[in-house]
């Protein structure tokens, strides 16, 4: 059963732990949150983006990259807080990216659903790129329906994305120079699929409507988790990363999501195993 860590949020998106804190990205407020397991929240970043999406990861010195979605670009923090560009994107797509994960060598792939879902474009599918650490920009995925969260495995051999329009999980082997090959369905979830988590026993979790589920490689179910509203992403946190932590709102389409009163919380409940791989 999930309990209310936080309220009074827009639409809380793409949970990482990090540096014992949950921090996600407050769509619709245009700023990067972090939350202790109190509940208490504080503004990390103001983001300087036209609108959504929004996404964040560490690179391995820690410094912050922020994804401006309406801009095609990647924004770093710097120690000293201030943010300059890490990458732009807008060569191999005009349209709004959305995800981020960073491996273990520093590259960083970012995802976009390719076409103007918020103003009623047409469908297309979707690419991965990769940012390389010496700063080369490359195409290495497409064909995807809806990209949205992506993990690596913990010996950075898998890519596992969320395909939100097909309802499933596709993997791709993490090849040396970083591209993406040997495409698999990994499970097939039947709906959702969102910003997801791996654990320690290689299971994914991954929102599913107004749930969170847990499913293995083939598509077995092993865990669900109910919710009262919508579920955006997820992340496994707390002292020993067994706490399934889930970014939760009311969903009203893509034309009136922000309409009404804040209904973004973020929810919690016990996990059967802890958190693993990036991020």
């Amino acid at each position: 059963m999930a309990e209310t860590l936080v309220t009074g949020l827009r639409i809380g998106e793409c949970a990482r732990w990090h540096d014992g804190r949950l921090w996600f990205a407050n769509w619709g407020e245009a700023e990067v949150r972090s939350a202790d397991l109190g509940g208490e929240t504080r503004v990390e970043v103001e983001v300087p983006t036209a609108g959504i999406p929004i996404s964040i990861d560490w690179l391995a010195d820690g410094r912050l990259l922020i994804v401006c979605g309406p801009e095609g670009r990647v924004l770093r923090r710097e120690p000293d807080g201030s943010l300059t560009a890490h990458a732009e994107l807008t060569a191999i797509s005009e349209h709004a990216w959305n995800e981020i994960v960073v491996d273990g060598r520093d590259g960083v792939y970012v995802n976009t659903i390719n076409f103007d879902m918020m103003g009623g474009g047409e469908f297309a599918p979707g690419l991965i790129a990769l940012i390389t650490p010496d700063g080369e920009v490359r195409q290495v995925a497409e064909g995807l329906q809806f990209p949205n969260g992506m993990v690596i495995t913990p010996d950075g051999s898998t890519l596992i994305v969320a395909e939100s329009f097909a309802g499933r999980l596709t993997a791709f082997d993490v090849d040396g120079d970083g591209g993406l090959s040997n495409r698999r369905v990994w499970a097939e979830l039947g709906d959702g699929g969102d910003g997801i988590c791996l654990d320690s026993e290689g299971a994914v979790w991954a929102p599913s409507m107004k749930a969170c589920v847990r499913v293995r490689e083939g598509g077995e179910v092993l865990d669900r988790v109910e919710l009262d509203r919508f579920c955006f992403a997820c992340a496994l946190g707390g002292e020993d990363r067994r706490t399934l932590m889930m970014m939760a709102a009311n969903w009203l389409g893509p034309e009136r999501m922000f309409d009404g009163p804040p209904s973004g919380e973020v929810q919690v409940a016990p996990a059967p195993a802890p958190g693993a791989g990036r991020p």
